[in-house]
């Protein structure tokens, strides 16, 4: 039985909005994927939601894409899911020995019993069956009351002391000297212990602090993502790709517009954000033309500088046209990981990070999405998330940057906070309902 969309008006869209998070939230399965109303014309949903599980497909690196594409070609409906980090091993032929704790499947994806696409007036639910209007129903009858947790006192600890990440960088500043590696994504763990959180009150928290293009709430059984990323990993429509590496992020001001002006010239200006942008632009446009046709990999812009709630950052386009005797799968398996979480040449750096890291990244640096029946998909990157295993009460976040031989390893390390300051204020809780310890 084919999947059929049907479509209801809607007269407040925040409080729908709320409803479907907290609705879709009970199910063992769920991705809610979020634009925050970012204006942009590469966005074609504004929220899409895929609940509940009609099939699976679940693999760890090794022959996980070969997996995916036997379970791509018996179906022509949605997916929804993930692929983490550690894909790294497959497509690099490299391995891992670091410790997980949030323990994310390297590949998961599924096709969900519901899709729900949700606009500012509009509402399509799509579904196997006929209970459109009982879906609809159930979605309306949730809570809309923000919830207080009991104040909660959570103990963060990090991976590396101060002093050990300046040690570490200037090893890395090392092998650049050498010739190893021209750039090298360098990140740290942040993590807690025996923790009860509620979700998605966390993540209501998260995006209200800081609203990106790539927030999504996701769920798979007893394992959280609550990301606000603003990154795009790749994108595919028709036989076009996009990618939108992010590699410059510079602090802002919100009270002063001409300071606030001023940082963003500096982030513009910046020789070193400029290198590091314009080696991960070719790192991708070099993966890029690896499926896509000859010549027609190019850079739309370069060194574009955009404006987010906490920082600014330095953004750059490039596209291409996939090449017909390649698939949607190869698009991913060919640029995955992404450049900006990597660095040039991307195994080494690889091989670097492994040596070099304390903690295996899991989701974080992996990529959330969808693929529509047309195999079209949506990519986003998976940063400025908080990772939760509800089983284990283990909570953890990372944050990185980008280490060339011109990095200081104070100002680095002060970078990886900047982008980890909405993180830090939802668990720090104004409110009260969460307290950090650093």
């Amino acid at each position: 039985m084919s999947r059929t969309f049907v479509s209801f008006p809607i007269v407040d869209f925040y409080t729908t909005k709320l409803q479907v998070l907290r609705w879709a939230s009970r199910f063992n399965t769920c991705c809610f994927l979020d634009n925050q109303e970012y204006e942009s014309k590469e966005h074609v949903y504004e929220c899409l939601v895929g609940i509940g599980m009609k099939r699976s497909l679940s693999s760890d690196s090794g022959n996980a894409f070969d997996s995916l594409k036997k379970f791509d070609s018996s179906n022509n409906d949605w997916l929804f899911g993930h692929f983490a980090f550690d894909l790294k091993n497959e497509t690099e032929n490299l391995s891992s020995s670091l410790p997980d704790r949030i323990q994310f499947p390297d590949l998961f994806f599924f096709i969900p019993d519901i899709v729900l696409e949700l606009n500012r007036d509009r509402i399509n639910i799509g579904l196997f069956n006929s209970n459109h209007l009982d879906i609809l129903d159930q979605i309306y009858s949730v809570s809309t009351i923000r919830q207080n947790s009991s104040q909660v006192k959570i103990q963060i600890k990090q991976k590396f002391s101060q002093k050990e990440y300046a040690a570490t960088v200037e090893k890395l500043r090392q092998h650049i000297l050498r010739g190893d590696c021209y750039e090298i994504n360098f990140c740290q763990e942040f993590y807690a212990e025996e923790v009860k959180l509620d979700p998605v009150e966390t993540y209501l928290m998260l995006t209200d602090i800081s609203p990106t293009p790539f927030s999504a709430f996701y769920k798979a059984n007893d394992k959280y993502l609550l990301c606000a990323s603003p990154e795009r990993y790749l994108k595919k429509k028709d036989e076009y790709l996009l990618t939108q590496p992010i590699k410059g992020t510079w602090i802002r001001n919100r009270n002063d517009i001409v300071l606030d002006t001023h940082y963003k010239n500096e982030l513009f200006n910046s020789k070193k954000n400029r290198s590091e942008n314009v080696m991960v632009v070719d790192l991708v446009r070099n993966d890029l033309s690896k499926v896509c046709v000859q010549g027609s990999v190019k850079v739309d812009e370069l060194f574009g500088v955009y404006t987010f709630p906490q920082v600014h950052q330095m953004i750059s386009t490039v596209t291409g046209k996939l090449d017909p005797k390649k698939d949607w799968i190869d698009a991913i398996a060919s640029t995955f990981p992404m450049g900006s979480m990597t660095g040039a040449p991307k195994k080494r750096v690889l091989e670097l990070i492994e040596q070099y890291e304390k903690s295996k990244r899991g989701l974080f640096s992996g990529s959330l999405g969808y693929i529509t029946p047309e195999k079209n998909f949506d990519f986003n990157v998976v940063i400025r998330s908080i990772l939760y295993n509800e089983g284990d009460n283990y909570l953890s976040y990372q944050v990185g940057s980008g280490i060339t031989f011109y990095s200081d390893a104070e100002e680095e390390f002060e970078e990886c906070l900047l982008k980890a300051e909405a993180i830090q204020r939802v668990l720090e809780n104004k409110k009260g309902i969460y307290k950090m310890k650093m």
